[in-house]
């Protein structure tokens, strides 16, 4: 495990690349390294983790609304569910509804199609209306899903 507490400079130069979330470069921000995972922890609470070299807010402070986003949402069917879970990119056949205005490589929300529960964090290959005119394939790569990983680092 590596653990870096970044300094005053540092903090400065990293707050243009984090959204939803106000950092001073008074709190304390670690980057800290587990199991090939990159975690940013804001006085001592892990907020975001390194995706595709970009952060992206970590499910549990979505979930709990201690960060809110803006993402879109894509529903997928009940049968999708212990897939994603597992960590698997989302195929297109598995998708129940896309909401409108994705485009490729937004972040975008995986919810459940019976209670709306958000399932995992994921990367849009495809916009809205590309993944609406797909019949297979993948369309959105799961960067982080409740139960991976991540998930057990950050509890």
């Amino acid at each position: 495990m590596g653990r870096q507490t970044l300094s005053k400079r540092e903090i400065k130069d990293l707050i243009p690349t984090l959204s939803f979330v106000t950092v001073s470069p008074k709190q304390k921000v670690e980057i800290v390294t587990e199991d090939k995972c990159t975690i940013l922890y804001i006085d001592d609470k892990p907020i975001f983790f390194q995706f595709e070299e970009r952060w992206l807010p970590i499910l549990r402070v979505i979930i709990s609304g201690e960060v809110s986003v803006p993402y879109k949402k894509v529903t997928v069917d009940m049968g999708a569910i212990k897939f994603v879970a597992n960590g698997a990119d989302i195929m297109r056949p598995g998708i129940a509804q896309i909401e409108d205005g994705i485009s490729s490589g937004d972040p975008v929300l995986i919810v459940d199609e019976t209670h709306g529960k958000t399932l995992a964090l994921g990367v849009a290959m495809l916009s809205s209306e590309e993944m609406r005119a797909a019949s297979s394939g993948k369309v959105i790569k799961n960067a982080h899903a409740a139960g991976d990983v991540l998930w057990e680092l950050t509890k």
